[in-house]
């Protein structure tokens, strides 16, 4: 089939890759021509799909980078796989819209659609479907198939990637859901298909909304176990024994990437605005979370005045600006927001992460460094927000005054390194 999938970041691209591998005639459509240009040369700009995988596929023929909404045309299957960031907590859902109008545009009789960005149950019936009725002329579900199947993308995990992780389908009709179900069939081991679009647009919001309050749990218990002088650490691993009843998730200096910090928001955006209520349990972990870096600069604050030096005028490094380990992903990571909060109080910041680009945003004010002995030796603090494979971390043991480890690495490493 000729399948088209709309945006070529961390999900459309391992999904446009995938499909070209088994056979089908894939265009990588995406709005911003660098991306372009650098898969046109066979370069990867994320960890999941190396190089050598890029070049196979298009070296076959199977895969076409493009931003030219031409090369939309006679298509079989379009698959959205645009951002839904949050403005001033309101959906912006513009990036859907403007692909179901790219897609509109070329739609023929028997196409199928899905979306898998995450977004609010009520999106693909309510929003895309009168908007690709509208640009086509056609009518969902008579003339074409419409289906929501949630992107599962973990960027950086060695273990579940796309092929393995079962694929939640769903359709806004029986055709369309066994249409959306034998596309992805040929991607992934294992589908699920789902009731309704709306079933499966909220599965996504439960799945990241249970990780969100449960990891909201164990940063407040981490700040409150801190203050009574309890290790948090030894607690949790003692906990993670029991074989039923618990599942581990673990303390850090705040969340980030486009699952935590932005969907469980349309969830309690969505309840708010269809039944006048609110979602407390969101609430209230949006509110732990995101003061978790304001936390770190208070326990970094504690740590220097005990070493009798001011925040203002010390030299900070940030080991890790990506939200996660061993991935180069910094979307609405921490450490942006704790690197502006230190610029503010005076601290020479500086902040190294082999991973992520040069040219990731971030606080003009920051500077970029490589975390070398001497980098590491000068600093007056040092602090791991992010726990990188490729860090030196016996380097940092023995070259770095003082270490306040918010991801416990360095574990019963000695009185100069503090955990979060």
């Amino acid at each position: 089939m000729h399948v088209v999938v709309v945006g070529q970041g961390y999900v459309g691209l391992p999904l446009a890759v995938r499909a070209a591998e088994v056979g089908h005639q894939v265009v990588g459509y995406d709005i911003d021509p660098h991306r372009v240009d650098k898969l046109t040369r066979g370069e990867s700009y994320i960890e999941d799909i190396t190089t050598d995988r890029l070049r196979l596929v298009l070296g076959s023929g199977n895969y076409q980078p493009s931003a030219d909404r031409a090369d939309l045309a006679g298509y079989d299957v379009g698959v959205i796989t645009v951002p839904t960031p949050l403005h001033e907590g309101v959906p912006d859902l513009s990036y859907i819209e403007a692909a179901g109008e790219a897609l509109a545009a070329h739609m023929r009789p028997g196409t199928t659609v899905v979306l898998e960005s995450t977004t609010y149950p009520g999106t693909t019936e309510e929003l895309l479907a009168p908007l690709l009725e509208k640009g086509s002329g056609l009518i969902a579900g008579r003339d074409f198939h419409l289906g929501y199947s949630p992107e599962r993308i973990d960027p950086g995990n060695p273990v579940w990637c796309l092929e393995n992780t079962p694929k939640i389908v769903s359709g806004i009709d029986r055709d369309s859901l066994h249409a959306v179900n034998s596309f992805y069939r040929q991607l992934v081991g294992r589908t699920v298909p789902t009731f309704s679009c709306k079933e499966a647009e909220l599965t996504k919001l439960l799945e990241n909304t249970f990780r969100h309050v449960n990891i909201a749990l164990v940063n407040e218990l981490a700040v409150f176990a801190h203050d009574l002088g309890i290790d948090i650490w030894g607690a949790i691993d003692a906990a993670a024994t029991k074989p039923f009843g618990f599942m581990r998730f673990d303390p850090g200096p705040g969340v980030g990437g486009q699952c935590l910090p932005i969907d469980p928001s349309f969830l309690s955006w969505r309840v708010e605005r269809a039944l006048g209520r609110s979602f407390r349990f969101v609430e209230l972990a949006n509110d732990v979370n995101s003061h978790m870096p304001d936390y770190v600069v208070r326990r970094l604050t504690e740590g220097l005045n005990h070493r009798r030096r001011p925040v203002n005028g010390s030299r900070v490094l940030l080991l890790g600006l990506a939200y996660k380990a061993n991935t180069g992903d910094a979307r609405e990571a921490p450490a942006a927001r704790i690197a502006e909060l230190l610029l503010d109080l005076g601290a020479e910041v500086r902040g190294a992460d082999p991973l992520v680009v040069a040219d990731t945003p971030t606080d003009a004010r920051l500077v970029r460094v490589d975390a070398t002995a001497e980098e590491i030796a000068t600093s007056d603090v040092v602090v791991l927000l992010t726990d990188h494979a490729e860090f030196d971390y016996e380097s940092l043991l023995e070259h770095a005054p003082y270490v306040l480890d918010c991801r416990n690495r360095l574990s019963g490493a000695g009185e100069k390194v503090s955990a979060l």
